[in-house]
Parts: C-alpha cells; structure tokens; sequence
C-alpha cells in the first residue's frame, strides 16, 4: 500500500484549517494591514530536516488570494539544511498574514514525520529491511502522515483495518479452543472470507512463528523479540513469510534489529511521537 494524496483532498484539509482559524474573519490584519498592501515572504527551515507537506502551504495562500504568486524552492522528500529557503510567497499582505498559521501548521508537522523516518531510514542504510509506519496517527491525518513517511524514505504498512488481514494477539485469544491450533484457524477463515488480501499475523513466541509459517501467512509480525528470537523466528520462517519486527524500536537498536534479516520494522514514532520541525515565515523588507 502507497498513499498518494489528491489536489481535492489537500484542499479540503485546508479549507477546514482556515475556516477553523479565521472565523469571521483575522480581525487584526483586517484591523490594521490596507487592502491593497503589498509583501514578500520567505518560508524558510530553521534546523535540518526532511521537506512534506508543501502543496498544503501554497494551497492555504492561494485560497485567500488566487493572485499570489509562489516561487517553490524544495520538493517533498528533499532533505535540507538550516537556512534554507523553502518558498518565496508574493502579493496581498492580507492574504500572507491571514494563511501563514495553517501553512506552517501543515508543513512544520508533516516534515515532523517526515524527518522523523529518515531519521530511522538512515540508520538502516545497506541492510534490507525497511521501515513501515502504523496505525498510530492523528486523527483524520492518516492518509497526510502515512504520505509524509513515504517522503522520508520509509513504506506504508495498512491504510486501516480494511485493507489488509492482521491477527493479533488478541484475536488468538478468542479463538485459543480452535484446532489445530488458533493461527491455523485464524489464517484458514481469513483466507476463506478476504481471498484477495494478505493476511499477517503476530507472534510473541517462536513457536507461533512457525505455526504462521506452517499456515502460509503471507507476513508474520515478530512482536517485542529480542534480537536472538529474530534471528531465531527468521530462520525457521526461511523465505516462506515476510517478517516484519516490532516493539522495542528506537534509534539505538533499529540497526541491530535490521541485521537480524527481518524485511520490515515497523515504528509507531515516526508519527505518534513525531515533533513540528521549525519553520518560519518572515517578511522580506
């Protein structure tokens, strides 16, 4: 699964954004700015990071003012050092004034997950594995932060909970009394019912690892293993599975994790706990 956004749905997002913070209307730009004042403005990183998000800030001025004009200096996924001009926005200086909160706002967070999974991208270079994101996101920003992972270099995992068969440990639990044994079960009635979809299941134990393996689960989600367990769980999966590791996931030990041979790992902090990156936006006297 690959998250590509759509124009109408960047500018649904927005258009909310701005109703939510104008209001009736910015009532000090209106109090004290002319309407037929002009201005420059530079949006610019102040720290290092990885650009997302900057169709968001040239859609919420345009909104405001169609006449802007909108110099783009940076792609989506491009890495850059502080300093670095990101846009150079020009026209009404209402306009400027009234849309800069929602522009930063979408760009400082997105480029947040995004810098947040180079992070752990780069700590991985040469090694197979790759890094997912999760369900862990904002909500109704799903689809935004899942596509700002995709601009740090890392891949997405399930959309939600319809587009691909996870059975969790919960879900084993309910069905604990079943035989073979409650994978087997879970992978049967998956497969019988969603015959298109792939279907992952989570195991804590090698030797559930082995009956996911035995069941033809198509990935099998090593949850809080040590790195002896992973090692262990991706030789007796030997190439039958995709093995994706979880749990336990953090700068210090994503690269031993990686070197276990797992294909994926998955991080619920690139979006969960990810920060704003610090981006400005100044008038150019």
């Amino acid at each position: 699964m690959r998250v590509e956004l759509t124009l109408e749905e960047i500018r649904r997002a927005v258009r909310a954004a701005l109703a939510e913070d104008l209001g009736g209307g910015d009532v000090t730009t209106l109090a004290t700015v002319p309407a037929n004042a002009k201005s420059v403005a530079l949006m610019s990183a102040r720290e290092p990071l990885t650009v997302a998000g900057i169709q968001f800030a040239e859609i919420a001025f345009r909104e405001l003012s169609p006449k802007i004009k909108i110099q783009k200096l940076v792609r989506d996924g491009q890495t850059v050092a502080a300093g670095k001009t990101l846009l150079k926005i020009s026209g009404s200086s209402r306009a400027l004034l009234s849309a800069e909160r929602v522009a930063l706002n979408f760009v400082q967070r997105l480029s947040g997950v995004a810098t947040a999974t180079a992070l752990f991208t780069n700590e991985i270079k040469g090694l197979r594995a790759k890094i997912l994101d999760t369900r862990k996101t904002t909500p109704g920003w799903r689809r935004f932060e899942k596509y700002a992972v995709k601009c740090g270099g890392g891949k997405n995992h399930r959309l939600g909970l319809f587009d691909l068969v996870l059975i969790k440990d919960n879900h084993l639990v309910a069905l604990r009394n079943e035989k073979p044994n409650a994978i087997a079960a879970a992978i049967f009635r998956a497969r019988k019912q969603f015959p298109k979809l792939k279907v992952e299941v989570e195991a804590d134990k090698l030797a559930q690892v082995a009956q996911a393996a035995d069941a033809d689960a198509d990935i099998i989600l090593l949850d809080n293993m040590t790195t002896a367990q992973l090692r262990a769980a991706v030789k007796i999966v030997n190439g039958r599975a995709k093995t994706e590791a979880s749990g336990g996931v953090n700068l210090k030990t994503v690269r031993a994790i990686a070197a276990t041979g797992v294909d994926f790992i998955s991080v619920g902090a690139i979006t969960h706990s990810a920060r704003a990156v610090d981006i400005g936006l100044d008038f150019n006297n």
